[in-house]
């Protein structure tokens, strides 16, 4: 299926790839903080990955309208960060250049920085007041230019 979101790629080195990874989870758990949503991170287990991932985490933001185990609020997935190593760059030939004139493939990984369908609800989940207003978070204020909806 389709949605808008902005998604980060990055292409490294075999031995970058495991720092990478970890780097594009902390860009978007900056995001979450920033906004100041409550939220988790999975390390996704092996047996529930796609055939690209090599490994994935899952941010998911707590919301009120997901029911857990018959309890109303839950954790949903809001964003997630793949390393691939190198099954795309395979699938596609892409190669880098090694020190000593050889070659080898790239790794591959991506993480959703904003979900534009997701991203939303979990901020009206968050901040709606018992008047039905939503605080907007602090972080969004500057470009709204209000403070409530």
């Amino acid at each position: 299926h389709q949605f808008t979101k902005l998604e980060m790629f990055i292409f490294c080195k075999p031995e970058d790839s495991e720092k990478m990874h970890q780097e594009l989870l902390v860009i978007e758990k900056k995001i979450c903080d920033g906004l100041d949503l409550p939220y988790r991170v999975i390390d996704i287990p092996t047996g529930d990955l796609g055939g690209p991932a090599y490994r994935k985490y899952d941010i998911e933001a707590w919301m009120t309208m997901i029911e857990d185990e018959g309890k109303k609020g839950g954790y949903g997935e809001i964003t997630s960060a793949s390393n691939c190593t190198s099954y795309q760059a395979r699938r596609l030939n892409i190669k880098y250049r090694k020190e000593d004139g050889g070659t080898d493939f790239v790794h591959t990984l991506n993480g959703t920085a904003i979900v534009l369908s997701r991203f939303p609800l979990a901020i009206v989940e968050n901040f709606q007041q018992k008047d039905g207003s939503v605080l907007v978070p602090k972080v969004l204020q500057k470009y709204t230019g209000f403070k409530k909806l």
